[in-house]
């Protein structure tokens, strides 16, 4: 080969090389070097000493697995909620709406509210959830209830205000894989002689399945994650294991045992996410 093709043969794979590099750099940069400092300093002492203390002390209390539950039974029953409340405004979307202004201008309603911080919207859920907030007396108007329901500081107060920040997620991925699905399919079905109910169960939702799968698995995340919302609307009576750890790095600064709260929710959540993954994948191989 020549020294003319040689050098046209390498400037492509340098181009790629370069275009590669940017963000692998930035991964490492604020992606994994964090996790990596984290991680080696849930293992050291203050003086640099290894040590598996910081483990042990929140595996051998029983108070962080009681917060730990907490943690994920709000986490499970936001991405719970969503699910059946966004599935059906995904399909109302995508299969109902066929006035494509209206279903844009309900998509920008659904998306808008993630351009807020989480801490403008929890604080207006504040307002609309206290005693006298526009919920008790739409309840007491309608004569739903004779007296204000305690609503902040409660577990149903927190999943409210996580079930309206997260569901914008599992109604964009189901609509996503709702709208990629061929019609044909549930149309040989109806074909067929089988009625709309198990048209949905055996058709459309195992090719949907993947989408609601993967909404599921993001507001779960940021939901066990998730710290302003919690703290807000809990008014310190109900304790996520997100408050442990911003305790420990804001108020009692014992930074290697905030790193190994932090470890330990990073891990947990990753198994039961796989798992959720390996659970979707089982029912939808066999659907």
């Amino acid at each position: 080969m020549s020294p003319v093709a040689a050098s046209r043969t390498t400037r492509p794979r340098t181009a790629v090389a370069l275009l590669l590099f940017a963000p692998l750099a930035f991964f490492a940069a604020f992606f994994l070097a964090p996790m990596v400092v984290v991680a080696l300093s849930s293992i050291t002492t203050d003086n640099g000493g290894l040590t598996t203390a910081h483990y042990a002390r929140i595996l051998l209390d029983q108070y962080h697995w009681d917060v730990l539950w907490v943690t994920f039974r709000i986490a499970l029953a936001t991405t719970a909620l969503c699910l059946l409340i966004g599935f059906p405004l995904a399909w109302y979307l995508v299969r109902i709406v066929r006035w494509r202004a209206w279903r844009r201008a309900c998509v920008i309603l659904i998306i808008v509210p993630l351009f807020t911080s989480n801490i403008v919207r929890s604080f207006g859920w504040m307002v609309l959830l206290g005693r006298t907030g526009l919920i008790n007396q739409g309840l007491m108007g309608l004569g739903l209830t004779e007296r204000p329901i305690r609503f902040l500081g409660t577990e149903t107060g927190i999943l409210i205000g996580m079930v309206y920040i997260l569901m914008p997620f599992v109604v964009l991925s189901v609509g996503n894989a709702l709208a990629k699905i061929d019609t044909a399919y549930e149309d040989a079905s109806a074909d067929l002689g089988v009625g709309p109910a198990r048209t949905f169960w055996f058709v459309t939702l195992p090719l949907c399945l993947p989408g609601a799968i993967s909404g599921a698995i993001m507001v779960f995340a940021l939901a066990v994650s998730a710290y302003v919302t919690p703290a807000l609307l809990s008014g310190g009576q109900i304790t996520v294991f997100s408050m442990l750890i911003f305790q420990q790095y804001s108020s009692v600064f014992d930074f290697h045992y905030g790193a190994a709260l932090s470890v330990t929710l990073l891990v947990l959540t990753l198994v039961l996410v796989t798992i959720a993954g390996r659970i979707g994948e089982t029912g939808r191989r066999a659907a």
